[in-house]
């Protein structure tokens, strides 16, 4: 094996962007290398925040789902899943990808719900114990070609995010975009409509400037 200190890595992007194939193959390919690598998502990764991730994607019935508490439930659960699992792999020298992390709560929460920004800002870091990735890969793509995608796919059960208006996942993006505007050194934007093989190698090469 060989030894590496740990490095955090997280894909960031709208519905039907194609994150999770791309999560699996650049593990593959850094496990090759001798990498130890942990796979892991959010909301969820632990069983605590998997349940608090059941309720923020799936609830359904006559009690509304406030943004403020949509907010607190994705920190709740993230605060979990950095204490518990995140950071102890980071510790122990491993590589973590994580599939979404605070930038999709900051584009979500904020970009789409319009909640105020500095707000979401204190409560990503206070939940992430102020350990932010040291690379992101954003996964653009126009959300009709995302939600087009979608709908080409076994569905997974009721999800409240893609059931939301296409204005919000128009807004979803648009504040993707400006996070890595503002953040180009850690945000590496991917153009999601290339064919899997041209993102991989795309992503591989970042990886690679950046881990060796």
């Amino acid at each position: 094996m060989v030894e590496k200190k740990g490095f955090f890595i997280t894909f960031e992007g709208p519905e039907g962007a194609g994150k999770s194939s791309q999560v699996e193959r650049l593990a593959s390919y850094l496990r090759n290398k001798g990498y130890e690598c942990l796979l892991t998502r959010e909301p969820g990764g632990t069983s605590l925040a998997e349940k608090l991730r059941q309720v923020v994607k799936s609830h359904r019935g006559p009690e509304k789902v406030h943004p403020e508490t949509e907010l607190l439930l994705m920190e709740a659960a993230r605060a979990q899943h950095v204490r518990e699992l995140i950071l102890p792999a980071l510790s122990a020298g491993k590589t973590v990808i994580c599939d979404r992390f605070f930038d999709s709560t900051t584009a979500y929460q904020g970009g789409a719900r319009n909640l105020d920004r500095s707000t979401i800002d204190e409560l990503n870091m206070f939940a992430a114990a102020g350990r932010k990735p040291d690379l992101t890969f954003l996964m653009d793509l126009p959300p009709e070609e995302g939600f087009r995608r979608i709908a080409s796919r076994k569905s997974e059960g009721f999800d409240r995010f893609e059931n939301e208006k296409i204005d919000f996942h128009r807004n979803v993006r648009k504040a993707f975009l400006e996070l890595a505007q503002a953040e180009p050194e850690r945000i590496k934007i991917v153009d999601a409509a290339m064919d899997i093989e041209s993102i991989s190698e795309f992503i591989r090469k970042s990886v690679d400037e950046s881990l060796f």
